[in-house]
């Protein structure tokens, strides 16, 4: 009797602790699932200092952001410049050279930005555009419509998870002196565009309706040929694009800026950049397709790759701090056997998105070739 008596207390105890475990791990995937799937506006925060102006060079207080190479912005309450590279880093103190804007008052807090270009094409580029609405099965989606001299041939972009039409403004300068009509969309979540039904984000796997919208706009304003651009998140949203919508033969080339090619390695990354166990990123998979109905398999190109696959180029940073290079390293490792015709750059050096600020040449050569190579822009 006090044996059995044990044995039902030890097996008691043993589901209370399998209870709390389970709900512990509940609690931890909810978290992690909210901090995935629910638009938030991206907190502006300003952490760096400028010191003021040497000899037309922006002066910086030394850390790890002002500190990287190439070209970035900076940004400030009120104000916002573009500079170029590390000119000189001595006793704490950076200089940059004023490209663009004017130079931030000393004292002054910054950001430092991938985005070098505050605004819309014409305050930003000079470049005459139209503010356009795209019809989709939620409403009128908000985008900028650049137009240029080849109306057959349209490059349509496609921010990152939380970025705005801003992030593409860097390459708008090089599509359209190719000659290529640029429609800048937003998507859902989007401030100013519909949300989804449940408020959530879905990672791609309902925002590529959006895209698919944007290709019917181009379409109905003569677009014969698309060529679609996305950074961050949005590879992801094209990758389902060529593989889910009815309109993808219309696709004559994409381009891939850091892209999300599988997001369990993305979760695992951002586990590791967080000190969370990367066996936790399964919950928090489990939890957000549960509550937004997600697969996250469908995302994974190389196991999953489109029917549809156009000439594609990829451009990764060897140091992304957001989504792992790796990804795209294993797809272009992988293309060949996949039939998938693509090229793949890697910049070394560059974090998230940051590829065309590190080595501006090399991106803008590896883009003008492949344009004129898959859609025969102007080189």
């Amino acid at each position: 009797m006090v044996r059995r008596k044990i044995i039902r207390i030890a097996a008691a105890s043993l589901l209370a602790l399998l209870v709390l475990v389970a709900v512990a791990l509940g609690g931890i995937g909810w978290y992690y699932s909210g901090e995935l799937l629910e638009p938030a506006e991206v907190p502006r925060r300003y952490p760096e200092t400028a010191l003021g102006v040497d000899d037309g060079n922006v002066v910086l207080a030394e850390s790890r952001l002002t500190t990287l190479r190439g070209t970035f912005g900076v940004v400030w309450p009120g104000g916002s410049a573009k500079v170029g590279d590390v000119a000189s880093t001595r006793d704490g103190r950076v200089e940059r050279p004023l490209i663009d804007g004017t130079a931030p008052p000393e004292g002054t807090k910054v950001r430092v930005e991938t985005n070098v270009y505050q605004g819309d094409p014409k305050t930003a580029l000079g470049l005459v555009h139209s503010d356009v609405a795209v019809p989709s099965e939620l409403g009128d989606m908000p985008a900028w419509l650049v137009p240029a001299s080849n109306r057959d041939t349209w490059v349509i972009t496609v921010h990152g998870r939380g970025a705005s039409r801003e992030e593409a403004l860097r390459v708008v300068p090089q599509l359209h002196g190719a000659g290529l009509t640029v429609l800048l969309i937003s998507y859902r979540n989007d401030p100013g565009a519909p949300k989804s039904p449940d408020g959530f984000y879905h990672l791609g796997d309902t925002e590529w309706h959006d895209v698919e919208a944007a290709i019917h706009f181009a379409q109905g304003r003569g677009a014969k040929r698309v060529v679609l651009y996305g950074w961050s998140m949005g590879g992801a949203i094209i990758g389902q694009t060529l593989a889910r919508s009815s309109s993808a033969a219309v696709v004559s080339g994409v381009v891939l800026d850091s892209p999300v090619t599988n997001w369990t390695r993305t979760l695992d990354l951002q586990a590791q950049n967080r000190g969370v166990p990367t066996w936790l990123t399964p919950v928090a998979e489990l939890v957000s397709g549960w509550r937004a109905g997600i697969d996250f398999d469908r995302f994974d190109l190389v196991a999953n790759p489109p029917a549809f696959k156009p000439p594609t180029l990829v451009l990764h940073g060897s140091a992304d701090g957001t989504v792992p290079a790796r990804s795209s390293r294993d797809l272009a490792s992988a293309a060949d056997g996949l039939g998938w015709p693509l090229q793949y750059v890697e910049i070394p050096g560059a974090d998230h998105t940051s590829a065309w600020n590190v080595a501006t040449d090399t991106y803008r050569g590896a883009l003008g070739d492949f344009l004129t190579r898959s859609v025969g822009a102007r080189p």
